[in-house]
């Protein structure tokens, strides 16, 4: 048993400390303990390491931002993780562009995939958690990452890789002009660009303001590309460069990139700078003025302004964090590591390039890896040039290092090579497991976690030397110090937020029953529960889903949600750990409960091996006016509000399968409220209903057909899918209730033909089904697509009796 009380006793903390310096004298005298067998993760039912060692969570490392060194840091520990520490990454982007194949993409040469590492893959293959939000500022003090529209998120430990923003000192270059950087931005508008120049009825002007690699790089990618895409259209590509073209590269380079623009027609500005930007119109510091359709921006741009207004965090003249040698905040708080562009070196600074945040990578995991184990840091000196190979759009490049500069297209061929294996690094070459978990060097190494434990202090070492006797019962329920924590938390910030308001106003944490309301005169009151397990490793997120899943159930009735309990199981880990992790629960559901205007009175809370969550739903409805399974009538048409398949794309991103903008759209679905559609198909006449979920969209129709006594027509290509389901499922992948759901459904379906697997798919907050009368079929799919279910629409009609058992006939 672990009680709070027990890990003050003043004998268990002295016996657990004796272990970890008994093993750590071993190590010292040169004994080397007995060697494990390199351990691979299951699959396709994966566990943590931490889990299947036994080894409770004991700190927590988090990577804001996906950046060039943050992959590095994700394969690593992909690799070799470290039992005891949790790894976290914070990306406002699910995919990452390499910068160093961006031109090749603007050029054409490589597809979206080709250069974009997918950090849902990587992450799931490193077996950390992915939380997708956008950082916008950090409480060093209480060690939070604070984020936008959603609760601060805690660390122990925290590096820093976000990249660069643009700059705003030209008048009017951040409203009018397009910033290359942050890359995935200038992605989205260079589509946007080629649709207008492929449209344009006149020749585009595109003018690239900025003379350094990147500017001219991109200028030449978008000269060939507009050439190739638009070879008749004769759109112009010009370059304007405060200095000279290519500063800091050798002169011969600038000749030559001098004299291949001229050979390709693109005008060339040097030695002058923008001074303002207008609509159309770029005002130069000499008094010109150049006319532009688009204006790109690709000068040096500038570190995210709330950087420098983070107290206790240092930052150089332009804003940008201070670090040592260690890649260690320079007098800040020694557990602030930072990298990349964000970050400057106080000892070596060097320029922004890709190049350098690639290559540190790797000393920027292995000072993580010490710090987390209390080991001295070690010093990283950054190289002083490197091998600068610059394309020119066309299969060609020029490449300098030094006084040495080549061109042709052999370069190309070498940069091509550079970077398409560092990319399969992070993707393709990743093991298909989705991790390799092993100890490393074992003989170096004491029990899991030893090393981390004894860094973090007395409650660690408690923990871990206790981490196998572990109570049941109440024996394992969340302390109530945590719980207290965790619940002050959730009311603090729901003082900022509405919907949180609403659904805490009547908790209480004192009485042991919560107290509800009889229903008003004449309503009946419904009840409904859900449970599961962790789909999703955002504990903000997965409470979010799992309270909009819960209430499903009461829109599917057409009954209002009223008052709700819930049941939380958290992991074995310290107490902080376990606070953060219920906070973070709780706050995903209580928003999605206040939206729609249920309270939450209490629950219950326990520790277990993974995180689950669930609610207890009750609400109240009329009974003549609520929507039953069984209300469906002949000549109906069949209304499904949402696209099939969170069931096969979680099962695709547990094995590190499916893409990363693919689970985003999923988890997009699955936390969209079905209150609404609800309301809107009581509107257009519903006499039956339900909530699409663990049965599939065969299983659910069938029990509205048996109720109903009537059978439908289903036609398979009307129904709809998410974005990747398809895909994962031709791949062979399908959710472990899949096969059950489709037994089910053969016993009455006809013509079930193999390749309907997204039809007994189980939907977690899936969409509703309802019937409707056939009039009004057409208005009803628009009002819900006007409602954002915009893949809502009608699948099939309810029809005569066919043979029993049969009640589902589908259509091609």
């Amino acid at each position: 048993m672990m009680s709070a009380e027990r890990l003050q006793d003043p004998r268990l903390q002295a016996q657990a400390w004796s272990l970890v310096q008994s093993l750590a004298a071993v190590r010292q005298a040169g004994h080397q303990f007995p060697k494990r067998k390199r351990l691979w993760t299951g699959h396709p039912a994966r566990e943590s390491l931490a889990h299947m060692l036994g080894t409770p969570l004991l700190k927590d490392l988090v990577l804001l931002g996906g950046g060039h060194s943050h992959v590095e840091v994700l394969r690593s520990f992909g690799m070799q993780p470290m039992p005891g520490v949790r790894l976290t990454l914070i990306t406002r982007d699910i995919h990452t562009p390499y910068s160093g194949m961006l031109p090749g993409y603007v050029a054409g040469h490589y597809d979206y995939d080709s250069c974009h590492v997918d950090l849902a893959k990587l992450t799931a293959f490193a077996q950390a958690r992915l939380i997708n939000a956008e950082a916008i500022g950090i409480d060093t003090k209480s060690r939070r990452v604070e984020l936008k529209g959603r609760p601060a998120f805690a660390y122990d430990v925290l590096s820093i890789d976000i990249g660069i923003t643009p700059s705003s000192a030209t008048p009017g270059a951040v409203s009018l002009a397009v910033p290359v950087k942050p890359i995935f931005s200038f992605v989205d508008h260079f589509h946007k660009l080629m649709m207008r120049a492929q449209n344009s009825t006149h020749p585009l002007k595109v003018v690239v303001v900025g003379g350094g690699a990147g500017g001219v790089e991109l200028s030449l990618a978008l000269h060939y590309r507009l050439g190739l895409d638009c070879p008749a259209a004769g759109h112009e590509v010009m370059v304007i460069s405060r200095g000279t073209l290519l500063p800091g590269h050798v002169s011969t380079a600038r000749r030559k990139f001098l004299r291949i623009m001229k050979e390709k027609g693109m005008k060339v500005m040097e030695q002058i700078g923008v001074s303002e930007v207008n609509p159309g119109l770029l005002s130069l510091e000499d008094g010109r003025q150049v006319a532009f359709d688009e204006c790109l921006w690709c000068t040096e741009a500038a570190a995210a302004p709330w950087l420098r207004q983070t107290p206790g965090l240092p930052t150089d003249d332009l804003g940008f964090i201070s670090v040592n040698d260690y890649l260690q905040s320079d007098g800040g708080p020694p557990e602030v590591f930072a990298c990349g562009d964000v970050s400057s070196s106080t000892s070596h600074p060097r320029p922004k390039a890709g190049v350098y945040a690639v290559r540190a990578g790797p000393p920027l995991t292995q000072n993580l890896r010490r710090y987390l184990k209390g080991e001295p840091l070690q010093p990283y000196l950054p190289q002083s040039s490197n091998l600068s190979l610059i394309s020119t759009g066309n299969r060609y490049a020029v490449g300098d290092k030094g006084w040495l500069c080549l061109e042709g297209g052999w370069l190309y061929n070498v940069k091509d090579w550079i970077d398409s294996k560092w990319m399969a690094k992070y993707g393709a070459d990743l093991p298909d497991t989705g991790g390799m978990a092993m100890q490393g060097d074992s003989s170096k190494q004491g029990p899991a976690g030893s090393e981390v434990a004894a860094a973090t202090g007395p409650e660690a070492i408690a923990l871990l030397a206790n981490g196998k006797m572990r109570c049941g019962g109440c024996g394992s329920k969340v302390g109530s110090t945590a719980l207290s924590r965790a619940l002050d938390r959730l009311k603090e910030q729901a003082s900022n937020d509405s919907n949180m308001q609403a659904a805490l106003a009547e908790l209480d944490t004192s009485d042991d029953a919560a107290l509800i309301p009889a229903p008003p005169a004449g309503h009946a009151l419904v009840q409904s529960i859900d449970f599961f397990r962790a789909i999703v490793n955002d504990p903000f997120v997965f409470g979010a889903i799992a309270a909009n899943h819960a209430l499903s159930d009461c829109h599917a009735m057409g009954a209002q949600a009223s008052a709700a309990l819930v049941l939380a199981v958290v992991p074995h880990a310290t107490e902080q750990q376990q606070e953060e992790e219920l906070f973070q629960m709780l706050a995903g559901a209580a928003g999605i409960l206040g939206q729609a205007g249920c309270r939450l009175l209490g629950g219950h809370s326990s520790e277990g091996t993974d995180p689950a969550f669930g609610l207890s739903i009750t609400g109240y409805g009329k009974p003549d006016k609520l929507l039953r399974k069984g209300g469906l009538q002949k000549g109906q048409a069949l209304v499904l509000t949402k696209a099939l398949g969170t069931g096969v794309l979680m099962a695709a991103a547990m094995r590190g399968k499916a893409k990363g903008r693919c689970i985003l759209g999923a988890c997009n679905s699955m936390q969209q409220s079905n209150a609404a559609a609800a309301a809107c198909l009581a509107k257009h006449g519903a006499t039956g209903c339900t909530d699409i979920t663990g049965f599939g969209l065969l299983g659910h129709l069938a029990e509205m057909a048996k109720a109903s006594k009537v059978c439908v027509e289903l036609g398979m290509a009307d129904v709809p899918e998410l974005q990747g389901a398809g895909e994962c499922l031709s791949a062979g992948i399908t959710s472990t209730l899949n096969p059950s759901n489709v037994r089910a459904a053969a016993a009455v379906t006809s013509n079930l033909p193999s390749d309907s697997h997204i039809l007994t798919d189980p939907q977690t907050a899936g969409g509703l089904l309802a019937g409707i009368p056939e009039s009004q079929a057409v208005a009803c799919v628009s009002e819900l697509r006007s409602l954002g279910y915009q893949e809502a629409c009608s699948i099939g009609k309810t029809c005569s009796s066919l043979e029993p058992p049969l009640l589902i006939e589908l259509k091609s």
